[in-house]
């Protein structure tokens, strides 16, 4: 006897979004376009993205009238209805501080810092072992001008020239792993 597949049998289809989930995911998605274009331009242009959704966010920045830049959000949101927007969101996370990527490189940039104002030779063989292409000579004077500033009592301008001396060379090395 062949089973016959009554009502009660039969898997259950899972049921469309409703009116209002599409609603909520459009916004959604016009939100993640608004902080996109809060965005400074530099982070923008290393995101991969369709040219068209690239065009869009170059034309909502040129646009002043609340109006205009309320229907162009829109079309982003449409355009990135085709596409996935978790890329999008993680760099939006990474900018903010919110992505606990971004937070461990942070935080791994200023241990490196911190130990290469405490024991200049270690950090140093370090950074030159992790970026061969790193002017340590620079990061030598930046380290002594660091702890004089502390000295003096002086603000914190070569302190916080070498964080970013050490984030540029982390951001140019691309095999650079998480330690």
């Amino acid at each position: 006897m062949i089973p016959v597949d009554t009502p009660d049998t039969l898997p259950e289809a899972p049921e469309p979004p409703s009116k209002s989930q599409k609603k909520r995911d459009m916004s959604a998605l016009q939100d993640l376009g608004q902080a996109l274009l809060e965005l400074p331009a530099e982070r923008l242009a290393k995101i991969d993205m369709p040219e068209a959704l690239r065009i869009a966010l170059a034309d909502a920045r040129r646009f002043t009238k609340h109006e205009a830049r309320r229907r162009q959000l829109q079309y982003i949101g449409r355009l990135m209805r085709a596409i996935d927007p978790a890329p999008f969101q993680a760099a939006v996370d990474a900018a903010e501080g919110r992505s606990a990527v971004e937070n461990a490189r942070f935080h791994r940039l200023e241990r490196l810092r911190s130990a290469l104002l405490d024991d200049e030779a270690a950090a140093l063989n370090e950074i030159a072992a992790a970026h061969p292409g790193a002017d340590l000579q620079q990061l030598r004077q930046l380290r002594r001008n660091a702890l004089k500033e502390r000295e003096l009592a002086k603000p914190p301008r070569a302190y916080r020239e070498i964080f970013r001396v050490l984030r540029e060379l982390e951001e140019a090395d691309p095999e650079t792993e998480d330690s």
